[in-house]
């Protein structure tokens, strides 16, 4: 895998160039779906607001929708305890609610009408958030982690990878429970081969990507 150093700031302008210039005179109106992938250290929140800050500036809408908000209760979460790496890999987010309040939306010919969020881990309730009623051409991002082990339709899609050392630094000591079911995921999923664009963070200061296919 050859990468190339780039900035963030670079990096999300290539990305929105990437988003215009794949669409086509019929599909100016369509809605795009970009995944932005990652462990929690990784800073997937961090790409997804200035990837969204380029675009507006391009006049495009975008929502940016947390893969955390759409925890499942705690209930759940914790059935098999609260450092269960099985659980954490299936069943922590609810992939079923995603498919439902954003993507299934955002299909051709759907509603376009986006629930941004489901459940505080906070508060462990419901968030009752109002639905965003999304504007032609808007583009939602979606970030966090295991997102590329689903299948959701991303129409572009990032991972952040972290060396095994650099997650284990950069994770809290209380979250360390979490690095074996990242080495899964790299291991099982290879969410590396199912991106479009790969980013090593290593160093948050100085990102390297592969860069995007034409």
């Amino acid at each position: 895998m050859q990468l190339e150093a780039i900035t963030w700031q670079r990096m999300a302008e290539r990305l929105a160039g990437h988003l215009d210039e794949h669409r086509t005179p019929s599909e100016r109106a369509s809605w795009q779906r970009v995944g932005i992938d990652g462990a929690p250290p990784a800073g997937t929140g961090a790409l997804a607001e200035r990837l969204a800050d380029v675009l507006r500036l391009r006049g495009r809408p975008v929502l940016v929708v947390a893969a955390e908000g759409f925890l499942r209760p705690a209930s759940l979460r914790f059935e098999f305890g609260r450092e269960d790496v099985d659980s954490y890999l299936s069943g922590w987010y609810d992939t079923a609610a995603l498919w439902r309040e954003v993507f299934d939306p955002t299909d051709p010919g759907g509603t376009g009408r986006v629930l941004p969020d489901l459940w505080d881990p906070v508060t462990d309730r419901a968030t009752r958030s109002p639905y965003t009623e999304l504007a032609p051409g808007a583009v939602v991002i979606v970030h966090g982690p295991l997102l590329l082990d689903h299948w959701f339709p991303f129409d572009l899609s990032v991972h952040i990878q972290l060396s095994p050392g650099a997650l284990a630094r950069r994770t809290e000591e209380s979250a360390h429970w979490t690095l074996p079911a990242f080495a899964r995921y790299e291991t099982e999923t290879d969410p590396a081969a199912r991106a479009d664009a790969v980013v090593r963070a290593d160093d948050p200061r100085h990102p390297a990507w592969t860069g995007l296919a034409d």
